[in-house]
């Protein structure tokens, strides 16, 4: 199956992706084969069925899963793509950035899932894949949210870099991509939490690219979460904010 049949970086899109505020980004629908992804996405595991990852904090409520070896052989097959060299080759030349180099191991990324009632408070991502000795550079995200509406929220806010103002919001429905740099004040999430209806989730796939670093004397930092004007200011919050910069909080394993 091939998912990618319409390219990343034609001029429009570098354009948009150059212009964008607040920093760096691309919005694309209908970028993939909408027969394909569906297809996929009627595979898609709920949170009952596999043992996902489970963030639940004050800050965020999601799920998470990155070990393909338990799914369908098309969500390997959409991975595969999406950190294949020709792939790889076209968010080099839409966001120039050069030596650009996927993670396999999907650290981080995958499959995302999202109940009525969680949410992901905004946040700046983490800096470097240990590991792989590489600083992260760009984010793609797949919404594959068929017959999705407005009403239910679970939109992608983009924040400016002092969090005074949420600049853009995008809806997370079927088909969408949406293609940011995360080495800048990358301030992203969905601060508000879901209302769709019980049964249904927000559902998405995540890939993330890197450069190799040549300098390892960049501090490592974790996600980073933001205080919107609107959001408590409490000493609770504030705390687990610090604490969570740090690393994972209350993680666990359905």
């Amino acid at each position: 199956m091939k998912f990618f049949t319409k390219r990343i970086d034609t001029v429009a899109a570098i354009e948009a992706f150059n212009s964008a505020q607040p920093f760096p980004h691309v919005v694309f629908d209908n970028l993939l084969d909408g027969d394909v992804l569906s297809t996929l996405v009627h595979k898609y595991p709920s949170v009952e069925e596999k043992k996902w990852w489970q963030y639940d904090n004050p800050l965020e409520r999601k799920f998470a899963f990155n070990d393909l070896s338990q799914l369908d052989v098309g969500f390997r097959e959409f991975f595969d793509e999406a950190n294949s060299p020709e792939v790889i080759a076209q968010l080099a030349r839409l966001t120039g950035i050069k030596d650009l180099i996927p993670d396999h191991t999907l650290n981080g990324g995958g499959l995302h899932q999202i109940k009525p009632g969680g949410k992901l408070d905004v946040h700046e991502d983490y800096n470097i894949h240990r590991p792989m000795k590489a600083f992260r550079k760009v984010n793609m995200i797949v919404y594959v949210n068929e017959n999705w509406d407005d009403s239910y929220g679970g939109e992608l806010q983009l924040w400016n870099a002092d969090m005074t103002c949420c600049m853009k919001k995008v809806s997370p429905v079927f088909n969408r991509v949406v293609i940011f740099r995360t080495d800048t004040k990358s301030n992203h999430g969905h601060p508000d939490p879901l209302t769709c209806p019980e049964g249904m989730t927000r559902k998405s796939l995540a890939t993330y690219y890197y450069i190799p670093m040549t300098n390892e004397e960049i501090e490592y930092t974790s996600t980073q979460f933001k205080k919107r004007p609107e959001d408590p200011d409490s000493d609770e919050l504030n705390e687990l904010r610090v604490k969570r910069n740090k690393g994972r909080v209350a993680d666990k394993s359905t």
